[in-house]
């Protein structure tokens, strides 16, 4: 069977998170019931399964957990596991930065670039 993509009920979920990313913060999902972070947002707690799920705004800060560069690529880029404050970790791309001089626990803040029509997280070093 073929993805038809996300559905007009998806679009309405995350619209609160599209509208805080087009003002250049970054929403998380906080579970109410019992009292996790996720992201990527989704209405139901991937933890518990609740459905008492409310909007977060981040510090727009983190630590790079891990990362890779793609250096095949022209230009390279790289490629990251940020860990935030409030307890999530993301997959995201570091940007505006010397590629050779990331590191494991270096702090980042938090960006937003263009993807797909549509802005997406992105982190430079601190």
């Amino acid at each position: 069977m073929a993805d038809k993509g996300p559905s007009v009920l998806d679009d309405v979920l995350l619209q609160p998170y599209w509208d805080a990313a087009t003002k250049g913060k970054l929403l998380l999902k906080h579970c109410t019931a019992c009292g996790k972070n996720h992201y990527y947002p989704r209405p139901i707690c991937p933890h518990c399964f609740s459905d008492k799920t409310e909007w977060l705004e981040t510090k727009g800060e983190g630590t790079i957990y891990s990362w890779s560069v793609e250096r095949r690529a022209n230009p390279p880029y790289s490629i990251a596991y940020v860990t935030l404050p409030e307890g999530v970790t993301i997959l995201s791309s570091i940007v505006d930065c010397d590629l050779n001089k990331l590191a494991i626990g270096q702090k980042v803040k938090l960006g937003f670039t263009e993807h797909d029509g549509k802005p997406a997280p992105v982190f430079r070093p601190a």
